[in-house]
């Protein structure tokens, strides 16, 4: 009878020669979403400008280094165009070639001391900052001078509270605050009340509490024919009866049973490592604002531990208080059960592959996964 070593070699030699029935899933990049929750995944020849009438939204999905340069730019656009139309105006009227502390009789200057671009684009920057530094100033005898001055101070008066209301509401954001969440790198896969749960784990590194906290999940498994196909995985806290966690301050652990109508048993079931991807998102409210951040995650299957638990992660100090120990979050423990009993009549045939990787029954029987 060959050795557990050698039938593991054996069996890891075999699934590297296994042709993968999931290529988009098992090229260089292999996630949809990654560790830290963004999307991998690009449009490709998208026509039209469309996407461009959600300005507000560009803007709030951009970074901060292009904001700076929107925000700089816009006025910077918006002085040199009034430049332009004032220097313009000084043109056709007459008043570049004139002498501004002696002009003639019969002749109304529209704006003093406009007699060069460079005049004209000072005094549109001195307009529409409202600095005024008394040299250069419109005429009330020139209704054109007064009608450029009202518009270009509302346009400008429109531009500021666009720009200003973008840059409160993308540092208002609570995206900054979602980043203080942290998933267990590893999910696991252990017997809980005799049963196996997959389970993962999720802490709040700020000391401020979140509330609502509510867990979903989708498995993604490529389809033969290139579509991506989608199952909803149902995740529960504890003993938890309601959707959302009331009150997240210390490290929560999430468990799934892997029960014979779980989507995951099939495929902890496979002979050849199957990939999928699971996706996890957790949304909550910030209890001093009100706002809701999302957090999101992904899992592959060289991510699942099979036969293994986490550390713990609550200790109490020497004052009796509750202490958590957050070097040992995500870590985990193998946990291997005693073998089960070749001759009992629970035992079946079934084997799981994990990662290519031979395992035992891992008591399936137990769970009623197989009949």
């Amino acid at each position: 009878m060959p050795s557990p070593e050698k039938m593991m070699t054996t069996d890891m030699i075999e699934s590297n020669n296994i042709k993968s029935s999931a290529p988009l899933l098992t090229q260089r990049y292999l996630r949809l979403v990654t560790k830290d929750g963004r999307s991998t995944l690009q449009m490709a020849e998208v026509r039209g400008m469309a996407h461009l009438r959600d300005v507000w939204g560009i803007l709030m999905d951009m970074r901060w280094r292009w904001m700076m340069i929107v925000f700089s730019a816009s006025f910077v656009i918006h002085w040199l165009v009034f430049a332009v139309l004032w220097y313009l105006l000084a043109e056709m009227n007459g008043d570049l070639e004139l002498d501004h502390d002696a002009p003639p009789a019969n002749h109304t200057i529209c704006v003093k001391h406009i007699t060069s671009f460079t005049a004209a684009f000072s005094f549109s920057l001195e307009t529409q900052l409202t600095i005024g530094y008394g040299t250069m100033f419109p005429s009330g005898d020139c209704p054109s001078a007064i009608a450029l001055l009202a518009i270009q101070m509302v346009l400008g008066l429109m531009l500021e509270a666009f720009l200003t209301g973008a840059f409160v509401a993308k540092i208002a954001r609570p995206k900054k605050r979602a980043h203080s969440i942290r998933f267990s790198h590893s999910a696991v896969v252990a017997h809980t009340e005799g049963k196996p749960h997959l389970m993962f784990q999720v802490a709040n590194t700020r000391s401020s509490p979140l509330t609502s906290v509510q867990i979903s999940a989708i498995l993604y498994q490529e389809q033969e024919s290139g579509q991506l196909h989608q199952t909803s995985i149902d995740f529960h806290l504890d003993s938890v009866t309601v959707d959302k966690c009331p009150f997240f301050i210390f490290p929560l652990t999430y468990y799934h049973s892997i029960t014979a109508s779980s989507p995951l048993a099939a495929l902890l079931q496979r002979e050849a490592p199957h990939h999928f991807e699971l996706v996890v998102f957790l949304s909550a409210v910030q209890e001093g604002t009100g706002d809701t951040c999302q957090r999101r995650t992904s899992y592959l299957p060289s991510e699942i531990l099979v036969y293994h638990r986490f550390a713990p992660l609550l200790a109490r100090n020497g004052k009796g208080e509750y202490q958590i120990k957050m070097e040992n979050f995500g870590k985990t423990i193998p946990e291997f059960p005693a073998a089960a009993d070749s001759k009992s009549a629970k035992r079946t045939d079934k084997e799981i592959r994990i990662n290519g990787q031979h395992t035992d029954s891992f008591q399936l029987s137990e769970t009623g996964l197989t009949e």
